[in-house]
């Protein structure tokens, strides 16, 4: 009987387990505090910091399933998705893991146990591959797997090959553990004829499982250096030899893809697989059927952004976000122009998705209406310039085609980048399947001139100072003073143990121990006073660097020495951060009661003069909505609820009821977990007001809190809103000030304080009167242009207004254009946003010499804005008020340059 996917995952995991492995659940796709990834690509990254012996678990073999996305960085399988059989954006990896315990032998044993003794492969058919070593690393052969292979299994020796670095190196990043690797493959020909086409990339002989034994680390200057212990990290792709076991060619054609294409054809007039004449189409190899590739990448694509989106990971125009919005428009894409799809598609396949994957990976069904929802958004978005988008490749590509060019300039990919939101990556795919390539040194030319360069100050970097003394903060959710020693101090770079500091010497002082609470989590670091008899240093920040704790300042008095005794005294301040961190939690859980269960944390910041909440929803939170937050949380603190803090093992910190994580986020194991409501958070979720993964500094009560004042909700990126809030002390004082500003504009208006809306209503009504009328009724004087300029087809008229009301500047600069062939109004004072009309007319426009849309394009650019419309009337918008005169003067000349 054929396996199902479900049922390869689920034998691989038990036979494992009976080996002594612990099942370890799929980490985020979102990868937890590691720069160097976009995605979690492997199995391995949640073990990066075992493999180089900055932690320990509590097992030493682990198995799981892991969700991975290779759409980006070293490890980038976009391109090839829908024009093979075989790469994903978004795959299952099934793997078993060995952390300082067995190693090649048993990796290897077990492997061949497994894949022909219970899935029953053919021996025959098997071949595997061993590093051959490499000069530039300076590694030798691994002789030591090829002979382990000829001895502990029964392979056929004529099957271990030699394989290269690319092959049989295995590194998940640029740095890194990363260690040489032997890879499985199946020989699926005919005869049984593959072996010299192993590592060729091609899909008759595949690649299916890959035994990694970490033993190196991979510096920042390429450099390799033993690990201190050497680990297995194996990986298997479901899909894949979910193919092999069902007897498919296609891995498009298992269980795991069919019901998705299925789906897709609902939508669509096309049948996938049509014209191979098989008798199961979807095992169809066909890569040059458009059809059959659309909807190879719809089907692929659609998972990565279900699992992408359920995870946290949100559509952006920068880093993961901008990944995962390149994977939608590249299937919206492919959906519209190739299926003949109408409107948004992808949130229809999104439920057969989540009843496909959804009761082993529980968080897309949890998440199921946000990612719909999410989908929608995009889509309906991109849908609206996608046609256009297409048009106008369409008519450069015919242009170049005629001319018998064969390269797309920059500036029209820019174009489509920025007016209709096609990915530089989108466009080069449309240009190559018309042969064409696309110039990017233009894009990027073109780029750089349209983007705001902005960068942060220094940051003190973790990789540039290497073994610092590990420091005991066990102290710090502690108020109490204690004494410490100090071990010594960072200065540019470099820790200093010998030495002294002066007054006015600025570093980063390292102590034995420490009540201070260095930044993490969103909470900012305690600041304070490190004292002495005769001295003081200020504590301005407090980092953590590897074990050691940071306290960066300044000697304020005296002369600090390496040895000396300090008093670690932490500022009062303290108290208001943890006002603000626990409100944080109490303001999480109401945003998820007002809103519903899709909202997620995006990020954080605690800090003593206010908190910083970003979460994850696809509109603004209304008035009401916040009314509702506010009174919630203040209820909350009214009701003098206990806070307990608890450190309890991970495994069973994650199956208390209600538990809230941050995605991404890594947490130890033990984990702390704060409980508001009650000392213990085993309790049923009613008696709880909210239980939370957290290592920051909180309060006893929720009391202590004092008030909770919301002032201001914003959105941050697509799909994720911010609010801001103040508690306590600063919270009675914002309240105050607004109090002051009613009273005042109370008394101004000559009203009541509740009257004072709608008297402002009333005068708004009145000043959007004003506005309407003429320029000569609202400020006096007629309207004089700055420029006229005298052509063959008649006078055009640009001129400026002090105000930047569009309505009424449309009214006037068609006045203008009816004296003569073109009128162009720029409206807008210093401090305000530009406004840009251009009007031409009908007889000027058919010539084609002078567009409206060109025209005020030319002049948008040099005021920071953008914008364009019909040939006869154009709008753009602009922020950069100062530059007005520029802009009329650009009018000009390029009237001057188009009709002279």
């Amino acid at each position: 009987m054929e396996r199902s996917c479900e049922q390869i995952r689920k034998e691989f995991i038990e036979f494992f387990e009976k080996k002594a492995h612990a099942f370890v659940p799929s980490s985020s796709l979102l990868p937890a505090d590691d720069p160097t990834l976009l995605f979690t690509n492997a199995g391995m990254n949640q073990y990066k910091d075992v493999f180089l012996g900055r932690e320990k678990r509590d097992y030493v073999r682990a198995a799981n399933t892991q969700k991975c996305i290779r759409a980006g960085g070293k490890h980038n399988d976009l391109e090839d998705v829908g024009h093979d059989t075989y790469h994903h954006t978004f795959f299952e990896m099934l793997g078993n893991w060995s952390f300082g315990d067995y190693f090649k032998k048993e990796a290897i044993e077990w492997a061949w146990e497994l894949l022909t003794d219970v899935w029953g492969l053919p021996k025959d058919r098997l071949h595997v591959t061993v590093f051959e070593g490499d000069k530039a690393d300076g590694i030798e052969p691994d002789l030591k797997a090829k002979e382990l292979w000829a001895k502990v299994t029964d392979i056929d020796p004529t099957h271990i090959h030699l394989g290269n670095k690319k092959d049989n190196f295995w590194e998940m990043g640029e740095t890194g553990p990363c260690g040489p690797c032997s890879e499985i493959h199946i020989d699926l020909t005919e005869d049984k004829s593959g072996a010299a086409l192993v590592n060729a990339g091609v899909a008759s002989v595949i690649e299916i499982w890959n035994l990694v034994f970490i033993q190196y680390n991979r510096s920042a200057e390429g450099k390799l250096s033993p690990l201190p212990a050497k680990h297995v990290d194996t990986g298997m792709g479901l899909e894949r030899v979910g193919a092999v076991l069902q007897g498919k060619k296609s891995n498009y054609a298992t269980d795991l893809f069919v019901a998705i294409i299925k789906a897709i054809e609902k939508l669509t007039d096309h049948r996938y697989g049509a014209k191979s004449g098989l008798e199961d189409r979807f095992d169809s190899l066909d890569t040059q059927n458009i059809g059959d590739v659309a909807c190879r990448v719809i089907a692929d694509h659609a998972r990565s952004l279900t699992f992408a989106l359920a995870d946290g990971i949100i559509p952006s125009n920068e880093g993961r976000g901008y990944v995962v919005r390149r994977i939608l428009r590249r299937a919206a894409r492919y959906g519209r122009q190739y299926l003949n799809i109408d409107g948004p598609f992808l949130i229809k396949i999104v439920p057969t998705i989540v009843d496909l994957m959804g009761d082993f990976f529980g968080e897309i069904k949890d998440n199921q209406d946000y990612i719909i929802e999410t989908v929608r958004e995009e889509e309906e978005s991109f849908g609206r310039t996608l046609d256009r988008g297409i048009e106008l490749f369409q008519r450069q590509a015919d242009k170049l085609d005629k001319a018998g060019k064969k390269e797309l300039p920059g500036d029209v990919a820019f174009d489509l980048y920025a007016t209709y939101g096609f990915p530089v990556d989108l466009t080069q795919i449309m240009a190559q399947e018309c042969g064409m390539k696309v110039d990017l040194d233009g894009f990027d030319t073109e780029m750089a001139r349209h983007r705001e360069l902005s960068s942060g100050g220094e940051t003190l970097k973790v990789e540039a100072i290497a073994n610092l003394p590990a420091s005991d903060d066990s102290a710090k959710y502690s108020l109490e003073p204690i004494e410490a020693k100090v071990l010594g101090w960072v200065v540019d770079s470099s820790f200093i143990e010998a030495a002294a500091l002066n007054v006015g010497d600025e570093a980063a002082i390292v102590l034995d121990k420490t009540n201070f609470y260095c930044e993490q989590g969103g909470q900012v670091g305690d600041a304070g006073h490190l004292l002495w008899a005769d001295g003081k240093f200020a504590v301005r920040d407090t980092q953590k660097c590897g074990d050691a704790v940071l306290h960066l300042g300044v000697v304020e008095d005296g002369i600090l020495h390496t040895g000396q005794s300090v008093n670690c005294e932490v500022d009062a301040s303290r108290t208001d951060t943890m006002r603000n961190h626990s409100a944080t939690h109490l303001l999480n859980k109401a945003l998820r009661n007002v809103l519903g269960d899709h909202v997620k944390q995006a990020g954080s910041i605690v800090a003593p003069d206010k908190l910083r909440f970003d979460f994850t929803h696809n509109r603004a939170v209304a008035p009401e909505q916040i009314v509702e937050i506010e009174r919630q949380v203040n209820e909350a603190v009214l009701a003098d609820l206990p806070i307990g803090s608890n450190v309890i093992p991970l495994g069973d910190a994650k199956k208390l009821p209600d538990i809230q994580a941050v995605f991404g986020e890594k947490y130890p194991d033990p984990v702390r977990v704060m409980s508001f409501g009650t000392q213990d958070p085993q309790k049923s979720p009613e008696e709880i007001f909210c239980v939370e993964f957290c290592g920051g500094t909180h309060l006893q009560r929720t009391s202590q809190v004092g008030l909770f004042k919301i002032i201001s909700e914003e959105s941050v990126a697509k799909g994720v809103r911010r609010i801001t809030a103040l508690t306590g002390k600063a919270a009675v004082e914002h309240i105050q000030q607004i109090d002051e500003i009613v009273r005042s504009t109370s008394a101004a208006l000559r009203v009541p304080a509740q009257e004072v809306p709608d008297r402002i209503i009333v005068l708004q009504k009145e000043v959007k009167q004003l506005r309407k009328r003429p320029p000569g009724q609202a400020g006096g004087g007629e309207f004089q242009p700055e420029y006229t300029v005298d052509t063959p087809v008649g006078k055009v008229l640009i001129g400026q207004l002090g105000h930047a009301d569009a309505k009424a500047m449309r009214s006037i600069c068609d006045q203008q254009r009816q004296k003569g062939a073109a009128a162009m109004l720029i409206g807008g004072a210093e401090g305000e946003k530009v406004t840009l009309i251009a009007m031409v007319t009908d007889e000027v426009a058919k010539q084609g010499k002078l567009k409206a849309g060109d025209w005020v394009k030319t002049a948008a650019v040099i005021v920071g804005g953008s914008g364009g419309g019909k040939p006869t009337m154009a709008q753009a918008g602009g922020k950069d008020a100062g530059k007005l005169p520029d802009a009329l003067k650009a009018a000009e000349q390029f009237v001057k340059e188009k009709l002279s």
